[in-house]
């Protein structure tokens, strides 16, 4: 990232901390929010990232920061027959349990607390690896991508879904507005944590979307890098292999 934001800015705490520290508060509402704020697209894209999954047939995945688990569940129902969700935050792996809980899928998935820069997992464990809204709080972006390189199968697919901004007129500053002033302002209504939705919409700002982390990507060591813009540049899904 062209610039280092994190959650808190008087905190001695580095990034990992404050994030976990950020979604540990805000886990309970946290699904609730999402829906309102996205106007509830992100469920369209994150379909998306589960049909580009489907496509290689994995037998395993493993989800990054997995948060209450929406996007390992979805794994799960479209038919991996194990699944993985890790996450910094015990708040919201708590919350994530009791919602594989109530859908029967204890046995096909497994919630874990663990850094995405120092993954638990041995070399070439995964055949599908999927982050959704979740790289641009790695603490060290190139770190937390290289582990991922490490545990993903030769030819398995790596599958990031992530904001970007906008770059044509109207949707540029609509983007903008809606970041600067409805974000944080349904944030501090309705969410325990004041400035936590002003984190997510200043560190979606700085982070290094389209071309950029596609050539970061390849640096680290992925091949057959793509991405794919989503609702006029909003959002970037990203696929990539090893």
């Amino acid at each position: 990232m062209s610039k280092k934001v994190t959650p808190y800015k008087d905190s001695q705490l580095g990034k990992k901390k404050q994030v976990e520290q950020m979604f540990d508060t805000i886990s309970e509402n946290y699904d609730g929010l999402n829906r309102v704020i996205s106007f509830g697209i992100d469920t369209s894209w994150r379909k998306k990232v589960i049909d580009l999954v489907k496509q290689t047939n994995p037998k395993n995945a493993l989800d990054i920061a997995t948060g209450t688990g929406d996007l390992a569940i979805s794994l799960a129902e479209a038919g991996v027959p194990k699944v993985v969700g890790l996450d910094l935050s015990e708040g919201m792996l708590s919350v994530g349990r009791k919602k594989i809980t109530e859908k029967k899928l204890d046995h096909i998935i497994e919630m874990t607390q663990g850094d995405s820069e120092a993954l638990p997992f041995e070399n070439d464990s995964f055949d599908a690896i999927t982050v959704a809204f979740g790289v641009r709080n790695f603490e060290t972006l190139e770190n937390g991508l290289k582990e991922i390189l490490r545990v993903l199968k030769p030819g398995g697919i790596f599958v990031v879904l992530e904001t970007s901004v906008p770059t044509k007129f109207p949707f540029k500053q609509g983007y903008r507005f809606h970041c600067r002033f409805i974000l944080p302002t349904v944030g501090k209504l309705f969410s325990k944590d004041k400035v936590a939705y002003k984190y997510l919409s200043d560190s979606a700002a700085v982070f290094p979307f389209g071309e950029k982390f596609n050539n970061i990507l390849a640096k680290v060591g992925f091949t057959q890098v793509k991405h794919l813009p989503q609702t006029m540049g909003v959002a970037t899904i990203y696929t990539a292999s090893k």
